[in-house]
């Protein structure tokens, strides 16, 4: 009688999980933009708790106080860029538009003085350019309601960001509550440790992204290379997408730069890697620090398996994601500690001497 009904309870359990990754993957858009925003929620909460902190007179503000504070600053922000960086953008964008017809022949031409230029088909370059401007036009126009949809799905994360930092506390205690006290305790301690380390990580993130966007766009303007403005935000935006976005933003600027000189071009490349080696041997260290805490393997396989999962959303929450698993994983996963690595390097040490 036991038998069966375990045999029976396993088989609706079976069925039940099934059920459940259906549903997941009939929801899977669902799912990604409330993974999103809670992963925004949690790494802009400590930012909200330190507002809170803030007392005026013996006064401090609640949390709905300190978010609107936060979303209060943000909207500024974005207004004053609106208002003082958004029209020299929009007017390099015009002027893009209408310089590249005339520009490609010119870049036909300077293609045509390369060695193996015959071989690489630079005679049919004008008129697949021409095709592809068409093509763009086309799908510009083809794919305005997908770009709605982007648009009401950064809304959307937006309102429930706004809800999981206002509310999230009680999910999150729900959550613990089917664990034991012990490994309740454990678990809360490992997600505060996942927490700094993700808020740290996005603070740092904005300040290289400031950092890049700055640094880049004076270069530009003192190479003479056109649309610098418009060249030197797309750095400091795409620089949030790690390695990817700062290899196809400066490849983008080079093609740009090449239009008119070689010469611009190489010093594209110049100023872009003396700018990575200073990042990574200078910037880096001292802003991130130990926040993130991973390798560049980690990085890179995190970049890759959140875009082939998600696309842009998958690329910009990767890192802080493998952040949290590895977190997760230091504390329930790795079993070697200090001592034990010691006493290992001894015995190999031992084992080495004697042969």
């Amino acid at each position: 009688m036991r038998e069966s009904r375990a045999t029976r309870s396993n088989i609706l359990f079976f069925f039940a999980v099934l059920i459940a990754l259906g549903l997941a993957w009939k929801l899977l858009n669902v799912l990604e933009l409330v993974y999103v925003s809670a992963l925004f929620a949690v790494v802009l909460m400590p930012v909200v708790q330190q507002i809170m902190r803030v007392r005026i007179r013996g006064w401090s503000p609640s949390r709905p106080i300190a978010i609107v504070v936060l979303l209060g600053t943000v909207l500024f922000a974005l207004t004053l860029f609106l208002i003082v960086g958004l029209p020299p953008v929009v007017h390099d964008i015009q002027r893009f538009a209408a310089d590249l017809p005339k520009r490609i022949p010119d870049l036909v031409a300077r293609l045509h003085k390369l060695p193996m230029a015959d071989k690489l088909g630079v005679d049919s370059l004008a008129q697949r350019s021409e095709d592809l401007a068409s093509s763009v036009a086309t799908y510009l126009l083809a794919s305005l309601p997908l770009w709605m949809k982007r648009i009401l799905d950064i809304v959307t994360a937006f309102i429930l960001c706004i809800y999981f930092m206002l509310e999230g506390e009680y999910a999150y205690y729900y959550f613990l509550s089917f664990f034991t006290a012990s490994e309740r305790t454990r678990l809360a301690k490992t997600l505060i440790t996942a927490e700094h380390r993700m808020s740290k990580w996005l603070l740092g993130q904005g300040a290289l992204m400031l950092i890049l966007g700055i640094t880049s766009t004076c270069v530009f303007g003192a190479l003479h290379v056109r649309y610098f403005v418009l060249l030197g935000v797309l750095m400091g935006l795409f620089n949030i997408i790690p390695v990817a976005g700062g290899v196809i933003t400066i490849l983008l600027v080079a093609s740009v730069a090449a239009l008119d000189s070689w010469s611009k071009m190489l010093g594209v490349f110049i100023f872009y890697a003396i700018y990575v080696q200073l990042e990574n041997g200078f910037l880096t260290p001292r802003i991130m620090k130990t926040s993130v805490n991973l390798m560049g393997l980690s990085v890179l396989v995190a970049l890759l398996a959140g875009t082939a999962l998600a696309g842009i959303p998958g690329a910009l929450v990767s890192v802080p994601t493998a952040a949290l698993i590895a977190v997760l994983m230091d504390e329930y996963f790795v079993k070697a500690d200090g001592e034990q690595l010691a006493r290992e390097a001894e015995a190999t040490e031992a084992v080495a001497a004697k042969a």
